[in-house]
């Protein structure tokens, strides 16, 4: 199938816009349009400083929208795509009570519902379900809110779209949420190839039946904009005929997908106009905003979105996934847009695109990115350091321009690796997240300076890091003389860290003489190689070195004298530390299970149930398994007793297809290359009902 040319930078533009919603909305999310008027007045811009809140923030509209997209990648990007296996992605990803959904109690919360029904072994769609949650429960807003990606990785593709989104949306919604859902998503696959919006909402209804009171209420709102040129006479009419009043629980879909049509008509090709109508509109503010943000986006592209004010810099492409996949947590847009295109190539039957600059992290290859990196603000940071991006040789670079430095000075740019300091100001939602980087790995960046630079520079590579007061401290490399229009290549082995989490990776920039000024492009910053460190409890009393393992345990506590202790009430408890690009690795310590049916070690985890298991068990037997999602295969294992609190010295090592799991010098080794293979994930400390401890877990390459 022949996709648009700018697919990819519509794809961009799509999850900018949906994350500018996102995080317009955020922080009066709920309120009315009268509190709105009278607090904030009409939304034009950000918000969240005069209401103290952080920008980035961690939400259920982004981190679901960009983690149930994932069941096609692990399911088969196929179009045939069912609900039952984005359900099981559910349960892959989520960490019951922490992340993505909004924990609001059975029968509250419609996801919290229907993941309790998937916890029980309620299949999706039956899950969602009117007949199993009520229709009150089961035509809330969710649906909706979490379908942008089924529709950018269907471009041109309105059919293909709304059945995706019909799958997804049925895992946890029903009826008219899921109509809403296929509609909204028919309409952004259409946005690929077509602006005109009225064309857009018919290709919507078609998805849906006729019947329905989606379509009844496009009806009325079509009609009431056509007698009506001020926006918020039809908001009148929305509140007075399709109010919150009208329906049951507390965010109804019908009310705020009237108020997302009603904002598309009035403000089709003006982004900024359309934040503001459907923003000061009030309700559901982010999960609408983000909505109509990623239409818009997709329909108009980049050029669109910067037509009003400057909404990207203050975001720079930044973004929270908080998932039982901690390495995806820390991400950014660039990196959604090139996964999600991808995705949708394959779909269509084409090839994936290649990794821009051999597969660097932090490439800027699309038109004004950052890619998270914004200038450092401090002591001896100079002011007026500014981030840009621009074309350079046959791709694009980012821009560090500076003036006034000296030896003393430092035009410092950084991008979030690992969990903010302002996550612990979120008043939304639990970030889980694992760092993107760790030390053994080789850094390494290509930067040159600007032809017209004033004087040489120096340039490193630095790395802030957690200390034991949970506040950022610096680690340099050494410095590299830069003279003008020169270009070098900055490499660094990272340190190891006392066992706490690298938050931040960028690059340092001093003066050499009395003053320099100009322009260093940065052409990528990529890192390649296993990890080599230690992880334990550091000096100190902070809490971020905990905070870099997934908690998917009852209880994982600092209050022992292990530092690592996880205790399990029910099933198995799971807490896992590193990302998808650990492939080939070893990790080792001395575990002791406390109590439980079996204990040990993960290795390559991809998520709460797809990880291979080198565990021991109460029944005298040695293992190494491989669990994926409902099923556990036993692929190897020997005669082994345990005795509980005594301190069993384990290894377990990944190379190829070849799995290896040592305990007090008894060994077992498997080989899987079949389909169902995990190449890459994290380690981790499992146990089953019961508790598990451990001083150390130390990890190196093969």
């Amino acid at each position: 199938m022949q996709l648009p040319n700018d697919y990819l930078e519509r794809v961009y533009a799509g999850v900018l816009g949906k994350l500018i919603g996102v995080y317009l909305g955020r922080p009066f999310e709920g309120w009315t349009y009268q509190k709105i008027m009278e607090e904030l007045g009409p939304i034009e811009y950000y918000v969240h400083e005069r209401l103290n809140q952080p920008l980035v923030v961690t939400d259920d509209d982004v981190a679901g929208t960009f983690t149930f997209i994932r069941a096609l990648e692990d399911y088969g990007i196929k179009p045939n795509l069912s609900a039952e296996e984005i359900g099981k992605a559910w349960l892959n990803y989520i960490v019951e009570e922490r992340s993505i959904l909004w924990w609001g109690g059975n029968g509250n919360s419609t996801e919290h519902t229907a993941w309790l029904n998937l916890k029980k072994g309620v299949a999706a769609p039956q899950s969602g379900s009117i007949a199993a949650n009520g229709q009150g429960v089961a035509e809330q807003i969710g649906a909706q809110i979490f379908i942008d990606g089924w529709a950018m990785v269907a471009p041109g593709q309105p059919e293909l779209a709304a059945k995706l989104a019909e799958q997804a949306g049925k895992v946890s919604h029903d009826g008219e949420s899921v109509y809403a859902a296929m509609l909204w998503a028919a309409m952004e696959a259409e946005a690929f190839v077509a602006s005109d919006i009225d064309h857009l909402i018919d290709t919507g209804l078609k998805a849906i039946p006729g019947d329905s009171l989606i379509a009844k209420l496009i009806a009325d709102i079509r009609s009431w904009h056509k007698a009506h040129l001020d926006w918020r006479d039809t908001r009148q009419k929305i509140q007075d005929n399709y109010g919150y009043d009208k329906y049951p629980g507390n965010c109804h879909v019908i009310p705020n997908h009237a108020l997302m049509i009603m904002t598309v008509l009035y403000a089709p090709h003006d982004f900024q106009k359309a934040q503001m109508i459907v923003n000061t509109s009030g309700w559901d503010t982010d999960c609408n905003a983000g909505n109509v943000g990623c239409l818009l986006g997709i329909m108009n592209g980049l050029d669109g979105l910067g037509e009003g004010p400057d909404f990207r810099s203050p975001i720079a492409d930044r973004m929270l996934i908080s998932s039982a996949d901690g390495g995806n947590s820390i991400n950014d847009a660039v990196r959604q847009a090139y996964f999600l295109t991808n995705l949708g190539l394959q779909l269509a039957g084409h090839q994936s695109l290649g990794a821009p600059k051999n597969g660097a992290q932090f490439h800027f290859s699309l038109p004004g990115s950052q890619q998270g990196f914004r200038p450092l603000t401090g002591l001896d940071s100079a002011s007026g350091v500014r981030v840009g991006n621009t074309e350079f040789e046959s791709g694009r670079a980012l821009t560090i321009d500076y003036e006034a430095l000296g030896p003393a000075q430092s035009a410092v740019v950084t991008t979030p690796t690992f969990s903010p300091r302002e996550m612990l100001d979120m008043r939304t939602y639990d970030l889980m997240a694992t760092p993107l980087v760790y030390p053994g790995q080789k850094v390494k960046a290509r930067v040159k300076a600007g032809q017209q630079n004033r004087g040489s520079i120096e340039a490193r590579l630095r790395i802030r890091v957690y200390d034991e007061r949970d506040q950022l401290s610096d680690i340099d490399s050494d410095p590299v003389i830069i003279e003008p229009g020169a270009e070098a290549i900055l490499e660094w082995t990272l340190p190891e860290a006392d066992g706490q989490p690298i938050a931040e990776i960028g690059i340092a920039v001093n003066g050499t003489g009395r003053r320099a000024d100009g322009q260093l492009l940065v052409d990528y910053l990529r890192w390649d190689g296993a990890p080599k460190l230690t992880l334990k409890r550091p000096a100190g009393d902070g809490d971020f070195w905990r905070m870099a393992w997934v908690n998917g345990a009852s209880f994982f506590s600092k209050r022992f004298p292990a530092a690592f202790r996880i205790s399990q009430n029910s099933g198995e408890g799971i807490i896992i530390h590193g990302t998808r690009q650990w492939t080939d690795y070893q990790a080792s310590g001395q575990v002791m299970i406390h109590l439980g049916n079996y204990g040990g070690l993960a290795i390559r985890a991809q998520g709460l149930r797809r990880y291979y298991g080198a565990r021991v068990t109460r029944d005298g037997k040695m293992q190494i398994v491989r669990v994926r999602d409902e099923d556990t295969k036993v692929l190897a294992e020997t005669a082994f007793n345990i005795e509980f609190d005594k301190h069993i010295s384990m290894k377990v090592k990944a190379e190829g297809p070849r799995i290896t799991f040592e305990a007090d010098g008894i060994s077992v080794t498997a080989e899987d290359a079949s389909a169902d293979a995990f190449h890459d994930g994290g380690i981790g400390l499992l146990v089953h009902e019961g508790a598990l401890s451990s001083n150390e877990i130390r990890i190196g390459g093969v």
